[in-house]
């Protein structure tokens, strides 16, 4: 393969991947704390479409990018208030979730524009590539690590972060615990209801910047189904990734990077059918979800928090 086809094929890869990495770590964090949330869909979509308009409208994408990730916070909040001080269903309430935002984001799209012209197809604001000096010049990685968008770059730095703030701190230890085993943490003092409140919210709102580099970077524009079923993708890479934010950075480039793949193949001449190649990151996400809810043993071994998905009273505690 030619250097400057893996070249090609990794810049699109990091392109596709950086709004899966900030979602993916968004519901790390979220599952973390014990909440599932199978809503990233309708969030993401809902970011992608307010972060865009609200870009547009100001020409300010730092202000599409606040707005995106105040709305994705909004809507994990009703999902929090639902799941943790109503005890609703995750899945149920995850799920209406998705349903709303991919209907509201539809209607939203289509009236957003100036005198109630549709956004759709229309380019604004967006994050331009940036190159860092001498980095961007190195052979091979250079021209697809370093000559990015300031997303991208955030996401360097923000995954080793997230992960020293999950492993390595006393709020990251808290974090663990209360996904892992409420009623330990809730005896020892740690507030269980509220940091489920923050956490889920915090979640919420890197859903919404995944969403916003989707309209903002990657596609700048809206478009229908812009997410093109991300959110879901993101569900099977919280549990390829083993809940952990590093290895969510290779997750999301394997994701990211198939549709780079079947053009660039595509375009080499491969009898491999294009339809097979677009079909392999759904097909990949429907195993593994198969997988994790047959087999409680591997749900295990791979370090699911075990408190996931059960809702917590504090009468229950003993």
């Amino acid at each position: 393969m030619e250097i400057g086809l893996v070249a090609s094929i990794l810049s699109i890869a990091i392109a596709a991947g950086t709004s899966l990495v900030f979602a993916t770590v968004g519901e790390i964090v979220t599952e973390r704390a014990g909440i599932l949330n199978l809503g990233v869909e309708g969030m993401m979509i809902m970011g992608a479409v307010t972060g865009f308009a609200a870009a547009f409208h100001t020409e300010s994408v730092a202000i599409g990018v606040i707005i995106a990730m105040l709305v994705g916070g909004a809507m994990a909040l009703v999902h929090a208030f639902l799941t943790i001080t109503m005890l609703a269903d995750q899945v149920v309430s995850g799920l209406a979730l998705t349903l709303l935002g991919s209907g509201l984001a539809s209607f939203l799209g289509q009236r957003l524009g100036p005198e109630g012209m549709p956004l759709v197809g229309q380019i604004g604001p967006r994050f331009e590539k940036i190159a860092l000096p001498f980095l961007s010049e190195i052979p091979l990685v250079g021209p697809s690590v370093f000559h990015r968008d300031l997303l991208s770059y955030l996401m360097y730095f923000f995954v080793p972060v997230a992960w020293y703030f999950v492993y390595k701190t006393r709020p990251g230890l808290h974090l663990r615990a209360i996904g892992d085993s409420p009623q330990t943490a809730d005896a020892m003092g740690v507030n269980v209801f509220a940091l489920r409140y923050v956490y889920t919210v915090v979640g919420g709102m890197l859903v919404g910047l995944g969403g916003a580099h989707l309209s903002l970077s990657y596609t700048p524009g809206w478009t229908e189904n812009i997410t093109g079923g991300r959110g879901w993708i993101v569900i099977a890479l919280v549990i390829f990734a083993t809940w952990n934010p590093v290895r969510a950075v290779l997750g999301a480039l394997v994701f990211g990077g198939v549709n780079a793949i079947q053009f660039r193949l595509q375009a080499a001449g491969t009898t491999i059918s294009a339809s097979l190649l677009n079909m392999l990151p759904y097909i990949l996400t429907i195993v593994v979800l198969v997988l994790i809810t047959w087999a409680e043993a591997f749900r295990k071994r791979v370090g699911a928090p075990t408190a996931l998905g059960l809702p917590y009273m504090r009468e229950e505690r003993t």
